[in-house]
């Protein structure tokens, strides 16, 4: 994948040239709306890439019995592709249709690297009896190992019918932390890209608990005060007005409930590797807002600063 100075790195993954887009077919309906949404706006080019672990390929005889037939699985996997290609190629959009057999995020990561994709764009979904909590496999591997935005379209997400009388937001989730800054600035900069508003929202504890320990809370919190000093950083940066918000309970619900009162077209977080991704926490609060977001999500994946202060916090979702 690029190896750019950090304001070229940048600019590249606000206006993409390459756009990777892993689909395990199902979810083409869901992903390519906004697929062709981005390109189209970036005149970036579309590479779909469906990979197809030799399980994918078993079917079975006359008798019942099963046997591997790659040649239809890849045949299969093609044409399903490459309807979506051309409906790419009328709206002048370069488009590619790949189909590979191996490891999937093992042939993701290949994929970005000889594309030089700038972003990725993936599908979520949940299969078990624990509903929407969990994230695909392959969606957390690529999140958790790739050094550059991915894109992630849950099963209730969709393209907002534009008001020309509404502001387009972007809603950036922050925990404040240091290293939160790097995406603050890619979300800000999105925004100033699509000429919508940039929203910071930082989650607190209950009123409830914050009131019992003498703690300041809503606007007049220690978090609120931060909160506006990054706002009017991150605004200066990339010349926008930055809106500052605070809000007390659940971080996932309250993410989402922001999204769904601002009618966000993007939910932008940063993750820390280890805190994100390597300990499944209470709150699972990235699971629950990818699976839950009815827009999509970008998450950049952020160095751990501190382990020590990683580990007290064990999940980080910050911008």
């Amino acid at each position: 994948m690029p190896d750019d100075t950090p304001d070229t790195g940048m600019a590249r993954w606000i206006h993409p040239a390459a756009i990777l887009v892993a689909t395990d077919l199902s979810d083409l309906d869901r992903l390519m709306p906004f697929a062709l949404e981005q390109a189209s706006e970036a005149g970036a080019r579309l590479i779909l890439l469906h990979v197809l672990a030799s399980t994918a390929a078993m079917s079975a005889d006359a008798a019942g019995m099963p046997y591997y037939d790659p040649a239809g699985a890849l045949e299969f996997a093609a044409k399903t592709l490459e309807p979506w290609c051309a409906l790419a190629r009328r709206q002048n959009i370069a488009c590619d249709a790949l189909v590979r057999e191996g490891h999937p995020a093992r042939q993701i990561e290949a994929s970005i690297r000889q594309f030089q994709a700038d972003r990725v764009l993936l599908g979520t979904r949940s299969r078990s009896r624990l509903g929407k909590l969990l994230l695909g496999s392959v969606a957390e591997q690529v999140l958790r190992s790739v050094n550059l935005p991915v894109m992630t379209v849950g099963p209730e997400a969709h393209l907002l019918v534009e008001d020309g009388d509404r502001e387009r937001v972007v809603l950036h989730a922050t925990t404040l932390r240091e290293t939160s800054r790097p995406s603050a600035a890619l979300a800000c900069r999105i925004a100033a890209s699509q000429a919508a508003k940039l929203v910071l929202l930082h989650v607190l504890p209950s009123m409830d608990e914050m009131e019992r320990e003498g703690l300041p809370t809503g606007l007049d919190s220690a978090a609120m005060r931060e909160l506006r000093i990054l706002a009017a950083e991150t605004g200066a940066g990339c010349a926008r007005a930055v809106e500052a918000r605070v809000a007390h309970g659940n971080p996932s619900i309250e993410i989402l409930a922001e999204a769904a009162e601002q009618r966000a077209r993007l939910i932008v977080l940063g993750a820390t590797e280890r805190s994100a991704f390597e300990n499944l926490t209470r709150e699972r609060v990235i699971y629950r807002v990818l699976a839950h977001s009815r827009c999509p999500v970008l998450t950049l994946r952020e160095p751990v600063a501190n382990p020590a202060e990683a580990e007290a916090e064990g999940m980080a979702i910050h911008g």
